[in-house]
This record gives C-alpha cells, sequence and structure tokens, in this order.
C-alpha cells in the first residue's frame, strides 16, 4: 500500500518521516479561497474538512495512473483566533498584524484531514476528521516580531506561526496534540486510517 502526501509542505512530510512513513508528495495546486468561498455558512471544523478533502481529490486521477493501491493524505490547518479563521498571511504586514493580535492571547488550531483509499486504480473509500489543539502564545516584543516577519517563516503558514521552527520561541505551550500544530495530526490520521481497513504499522517504512 503506497501513502501518498496531497501537500508541498516540509513540515508534513518530515513528521510522517519522523513516524516511519516515506511517502510519495503530490501537489494539489488547489484554490483554497475558492473552495472556501464555494461553501455556505460552515463551522470552522467544516471549513478545514472541505478543504483538506478538496486537496486529496485534486491529485486522485495522478495518484490511480501511477499506484494501483494507495491511501491519499490531504490536510488544511487553520488558527482559530477571536472567532476569525485565519490561513497563511501571505504578506509580511498581515503577518506583524495577527502578531500584534496574538500575542499573549490563546487559539484554537484547527488541522483537517481526509483519507481516500485506492484500489486497483479507483477510489473505495474515505475518512475525513479534525483535531483542535489550542496554543498559547507569548508577548514578543515588536522587535521580536519584526525580526520574526523578517525571515519570511509566518508568510507561509497557516496562524502565522510554527512550533517545530523559529516560532516556536514564542509559543508558551499547547494543550492537546502537538503533531496537529505541526501540520498532520498523527493520531488522527491514524484513525482514519483505520477507518478505512488500514493499519498504520503496515505503512512503516522497512528502516523503521
Amino acid at each position: 500500500m503506497h501513502f501518498v502526501l496531497a501537500s508541498q509542505s516540509p513540515a508534513r512530510l518530515a513528521v510522517l518521516r519522523a513516524a516511519g512513513i516515506e511517502p510519495s508528495v503530490v501537489v494539489s495546486g488547489v484554490d483554497e479561497d475558492a473552495v472556501a468561498a464555494a461553501l455556505t455558512d460552515p463551522s470552522r471544523e467544516e471549513l478545514v474538512t472541505a478543504l483538506a478533502l478538496a486537496k486529496a481529490e485534486a491529485v486522485l486521477g495522478e495518484v490511480a495512473r501511477t499506484h494501483a493501491d494507495a491511501v491519499v493524505v490531504g490536510c488544511d490547518s487553520m488558527l482559530s483566533f477571536n472567532g476569525e479563521m485565519l490561513g497563511k498571511p501571505g504578506d509580511p504586514e498581515t503577518a506583524r498584524k495577527r502578531w500584534a493580535q496574538m500575542a499573549g492571547g490563546t487559539g484554537d488550531l484547527l488541522t483537517g484531514h481526509a483519507v481516500l483509499l485506492v484500489k486497483s486504480g479507483a477510489k473505495v473509500d474515505q475518512a475525513v476528521g479534525t483535531q483542535t489543539t489550542r496554543v498559547r502564545f507569548a508577548s514578543p516584543s515588536e522587535a521580536e516580531i519584526d525580526a520574526y516577519v523578517g525571515t519570511g517563516e509566518p508568510l507561509r503558514v497557516a496562524g502565522a506561526f510554527t512550533l517545530d521552527g523559529l516560532g516556536g520561541w514564542f509559543v508558551e505551550g499547547i494543550d492537546g496534540d502537538p503533531s496537529s500544530v505541526i501540520g498532520i495530526s498523527l493520531p488522527l490520521t491514524r484513525r482514519l486510517l483505520a477507518e478505512v481497513g488500514v493499519s498504520v504499522t503496515d505503512l512503516w517504512s522497512p528502516t523503521s
């Protein structure tokens, strides 16, 4: 059984590799804003799940052509802070404003996952779910925020922070699953794989 990660995130890839899986990476190229705009008043869980499923389904054709039997995993993460769902800032000014708001506060990092089971080149099953982890932010100085934004790291990640990179200096703690904050929840992925009849231990690479 082949494991396909429908994400270009190096953090998600690193989590899987550290946990014994060597996936193929197929980038979805999904227009996240278009997917979100097509939803009618979704809950925050419905939003991240819809985005994850769209990413997994977007690569399904390519995966089916190259791997007759596979599991495809799509993920999407957003930070829920003060009632607003925050994705990637995209530009320095937005990242700086978000950090000014988040400093000293708490938010919920939601990660939506979709697992598609491919057999004989066709999708035969799927499972979706979400994981929510509370994040407690530190209160970095303006100089620290400027320096962090200047690295470019927060521009490319949901909520404008990382746990496993430079952003980890400015996170006081989390309540929940750390792998989910990094981008792919190992506990949730294991449960969703089990729902489609796949044991995660069967996916471990031989060197694990």
